[in-house]
């Protein structure tokens, strides 16, 4: 990761690049977290396979603007992203996008249905959500990012 840390208090660098997927969609973006082999790029795909636009797959920049977190994609991988056993394959390039959710692929959820999460990464405060083991997963997420998620009453 470059520049300051990404879970600051605001007082940050502007930019970072950190080890991450992220995808697009009704003009919002999701961060897909977690260690080498965790299955960043595998939920990529699949978000990609049920709509979703390539924003980034492996390095992700994360610029601080205007109150808002933007992703982005470094120039030497833009529209690429890797596919375990097959190989690198090609992709529309998204552009810049809002991130509006953080996936940390790290932890796993073992609630039906999780307290809100959050996570601040250069002085933005994003929802997060722990990886979860259910097929429906990749779509729930880009309902997530079309719609946000019930408040708890």
């Amino acid at each position: 990761m470059r520049g300051s840390d990404a879970r600051g208090d605001g007082n940050a660098s502007n930019s970072i690049i950190i080890h991450a997927s992220c995808i697009a969609a009704h003009d919002r973006a999701v961060l897909i977290r977690g260690a080498a082999g965790s299955g960043k790029s595998s939920l990529a795909l699949q978000l990609m396979a049920y709509g979703g636009a390539l924003v980034a797959d492996d390095q992700v920049i994360l610029t601080h603007s205007d109150g808002a977190l933007i992703a982005s994609c470094p120039a030497t991988i833009a529209g690429l992203v890797e596919a375990r056993g097959i190989g690198i394959l090609h992709a529309t390039p998204h552009g810049p996008c809002p991130v509006a959710l953080v996936i940390d692929l790290d932890q796993t959820e073992t609630d039906r249905i999780p307290p809100r999460r959050s996570e601040n990464l250069l002085g933005c405060r994003l929802p997060l959500l722990h990886n979860v083991d259910s097929r429906a997963f990749a779509a729930a997420i880009l309902q997530y990012l079309k719609t946000g998620r019930q408040d708890a009453k």
